[in-house]
């Protein structure tokens, strides 16, 4: 096994990275005081084909797979974690579609996706977190016409008031547990759809989180996504890969902290010479770097086993809560590092801080990982 990029991520590295630090970075601290959603950003994601990462090239995407889409995530995260939530979420739609949509889904939706309409994902409610399987939400089937009657509430939902489609997961028959949960697929504009509460968070501003709101919102029987009562294997199959997502996400972060608290060690003196002679901060940046290069590997360790058709769910587990715990540790240093100038906003570390405590908590806390990951190494 060759522990390197191809030519092709290689080049696709360089784009994003570059598109990031002209697109992403200027306006990051901006979109984190105003929380403002970073739509038009998005908009020039789609224009070079960053959307479309992931979708296959004969349904109007760009190609690639799971370790093209980490190195998107990662890539924007380094900028702005705000930016890489709204992407991660938006890449992760397009596989459920991919793995369990009819034909006649594949060709209406995945160009839309791959051309920039933005897309969502809507499973968590009130008593509905980590307990995934006892959601309320129902949908009823309507006989005479041929609908689903979907009636409850969603929160925490990424960009639910921007999104053009999104998946939802809701139960078809209660009595089923969990066996009784279905997928459907929801377009923006469907009567009986509307936008609750918009959440005001610790972090990652800019990335838009509400409350969804069904009052007997008709879904067309053919968006339902695979078969009826499959929706909780599908919500488990895109928590899956959406923690690799999280922990790219996670690791971004962490490197951008790591790289702007070498550029301020180089610049900043302390006794007449730079922080970076110190030997204690030297030990520290020996430590950040150390644990984000480790946290790298095993995240695509578990995207080329994704990739590749292997049993990536303990991995991808095991990949987002070490990314996830190292983002906190290091932008907790990058902080510490940078003295009373790390808490204050005029630098970027400190939105660094307040943005990696979210990657432990959504696509399965921390505790939730270690249950997946106990579970697969006691049986």
């Amino acid at each position: 096994m060759e522990f390197k990029y191809t030519e092709a991520q290689l080049l696709l590295q360089k784009m994003v990275r570059e598109f990031a630090e002209k697109e992403v970075a200027p306006i990051a601290d901006t979109l984190d005081k105003e929380h403002r959603f970073p739509l038009e950003t998005f908009r020039k994601m789609a224009e070079i084909g960053i959307t479309g990462i992931g979708i296959p090239v004969e349904y109007g995407g760009s190609g690639g797979g799971d370790i093209e889409k980490a190195i998107i995530v990662m890539e924007i995260a380094k900028k702005c974690a705000a930016t890489a939530t709204v992407l991660s979420v938006h890449t992760s739609f397009p596989q459920a579609i991919l793995k369990f949509g009819t034909e006649a889904q594949k060709r209406k939706y995945l160009p839309m996706m791959a051309g920039g309409a933005l897309c969502g994902f809507a499973l968590t409610e009130a008593n509905a977190g980590s307990d995934a399987g006892s959601l309320k939400t129902t949908a009823v089937f309507d006989e005479k016409t041929g609908e689903y009657v979907l009636n409850g509430t969603k929160i925490f939902i990424t960009g639910g008031a921007r999104v053009d489609a999104m998946v939802v997961i809701a139960s078809t028959d209660p009595s089923k547990g969990s066996k009784g949960i279905s997928a459907f697929i929801l377009e923006k504009g469907t009567p009986g759809f509307s936008i609750g509460k918009v959440e005001d968070k610790m972090g990652i501003h800019a990335s838009e989180t509400v409350e969804l709101v069904f009052e007997d919102c008709r879904i067309p029987k053919e968006n339902l996504l695979g078969k009826e009562g499959k929706g909780f294997n599908i919500a488990l199959a895109a928590l899956d890969g959406g923690r690799i997502g999280i922990a790219s996400q996670a690791l971004g972060i962490a490197e951008g902290a790591l790289e702007e608290t070498i550029k301020y060690m180089h610049e900043r003196t302390q006794f007449g010479k730079p922080l970076a002679s110190f030997q204690g901060l030297q030990w520290y940046v020996a430590e950040m770097a150390t644990k984000v290069e480790a946290a790298r590997w095993l995240i695509f360790y578990a995207a080329y086993l994704k990739s590749t058709g292997g049993n990536f769910g303990k991995f991808a587990a095991m990949a987002k809560f070490n990314a996830s715990t190292v983002a906190r540790e290091v932008t907790s240093l990058a902080v510490q590092i940078h003295g009373g100038y790390g808490y204050m906003r005029d630098y970027p570390v400190e939105r660094m801080y307040r943005d990696a405590k979210i990657t432990e908590i959504y696509e399965g806390t921390s505790e939730v990982q270690k249950i997946v990951i106990s579970r697969a190494i006691l049986g």
